[in-house]
């Protein structure tokens, strides 16, 4: 059987580079890099070396960086820290209606602490505009958050221009570079951000590793305490074998990110062009226009998303519905609500995120699976036999509840 996988969203392969880089902390080198014998040595040289190649992947100081263990750490670090280290000039947070979980759950803690959120809608691709934020915030404000890229619908954010919205109103700045590292070239300096996360994982390098780039002179409360590591900002010995590798993963990323952008961008221009001409009934979703490399997201109507993912994957075809950290919750995308769709498509989702060694044969055999299993899901689609009788399928008859209703009343519960 032939495979194709487009769900680097979710996981990605490590670099060779990576794994070597890993190897030798796996074994004898085994020491702790705060260790003042000499079994600290190389461990405590490694997680600096990596340092100074993250930083320079987001062109930043090398102190600026704090390892972490995942993204969702970052982000809550981020927006926990950075809210608890000001709360004594406000309690609002000002955030866009698509973060991912990993921002928008924090925030709900932060409610038991007397702390209020504000959602900035945004538009039908998914972009938050600099005037929206502007209205939006506070005179109790005291942190914005906006993610960079979105992994659900590709749409590119201009993190400069609402970087300078949150700071005329002198109030510190987050954004989540989860899917825009290892995607486009990311400079935090010239972005201007204060905060800003990543993966180590977004550049092929392991699971476990993790950055929080923090500008200097950004006060930030740690949320894990009881050691001195990460110059006081992340408590708890570092994972010297992940954090190497993802040095590693960070200088080949830096190094070959426009030939890999090339080729993911391109191949996604084919999916745009000719999924169209064998799949009626389709919207694309998200920015044509500012959007990450190697990314396709695509409303199928009359077929549910989770239906979609296990046919596939019986082709050897890996693809997502949404974000993966709320794969298992079957809901419906709070990203595609907030842009407008309505339950009944945004329950249709699919997305692909392909990365440096998806090739045009990998999308051939997409195109070619895609249109039989959907035809063949169709068929058990009582809004498609609607359509097919010349009906509208998205009308509501009299004495029938509708989807969005339903989804609303378990919502409450």
């Amino acid at each position: 059987m032939r495979f194709g996988y487009f769900d680097h969203a979710a996981a990605a392969p490590l670099l060779p580079e990576a794994k070597e880089a890993m190897m030798p902390f796996l074994g004898d080198e085994f020491g702790n890099p705060v260790s003042l014998h000499h079994f600290g040595d190389k461990p405590r040289a490694a997680v600096e070396g990596a340092r100074a190649q993250v930083a320079a992947l987001v062109n930043s100081r090398p102190d600026d960086i704090v390892f972490t263990a995942s993204a969702s750490e970052s982000n809550n670090l981020a927006v926990k820290g950075l809210a608890l280290s000001r709360k004594a000039k406000g309690r609002n947070i000002v955030v866009s209606a698509i973060e991912h979980v990993s921002v928008l759950e924090p925030l709900k803690s932060l409610g038991v602490y007397g702390f209020d959120i504000t959602e900035v809608p945004v538009d039908a691709d998914g972009t938050v505009h600099p005037d929206k934020l502007a209205a939006a915030i506070k005179t109790d404000t005291i942190l914005v958050s906006v993610m960079h890229a979105n992994y659900e619908v590709g749409t590119i954010q201009k993190v400069k221009e609402l970087a300078a919205v949150a700071h005329r109103f002198r109030i510190p700045f987050h954004s989540d570079g989860t899917a825009a590292v290892g995607r486009i070239p990311v400079d935090v300096v010239g972005l201007d951000v204060d905060a800003y996360t990543f993966p180590a994982m977004s550049v092929y390098g392991p699971k476990g590793a993790a950055a929080l780039y923090l500008k200097r002179g950004t006060r930030l409360q740690p949320l894990i305490e009881g050691g001195f590591q990460e110059k006081n900002r992340r408590a708890g010995t570092e994972d010297v074998a992940a954090i190497a590798g993802f040095g590693s993963a960070a200088a080949v990323t830096k190094s070959r990110l426009p030939e890999w952008s090339e080729s993911m961008t391109r191949l996604a221009q084919r999916i745009f062009k000719e999924l169209p001409e064998k799949l009626e009934h389709i919207i694309f979703t998200g920015s044509m226009s500012s959007r990450i490399p190697g990314h396709v997201s695509v409303v199928v109507e009359f077929v549910e998303g989770e239906a979609m993912l296990l046919s596939l994957d019986d082709e050897g075809i890996a693809a997502a519905s949404g974000s993966s950290c709320s794969a298992k919750t079957l809901k419906a995308s709070h990203v595609l609500l907030a842009m407008g769709l309505p339950h009944t498509k945004a329950q249709s989702s699919l997305v692909l995120t392909m990365g440096k060694d998806s090739t045009d044969e990998d999308v051939s055999h997409f195109l070619d699976k895609l249109p039989p299993i959907t035809r063949r899901l169709r068929q058990m689609s009582p809004l498609y036999a609607r359509l097919q009788k010349g009906e509208d399928p998205y009308a509501v008859k009299p004495g029938e509840a509708c989807e969005d209703e339903q989804e609303h009343e378990t919502d409450e519960r």
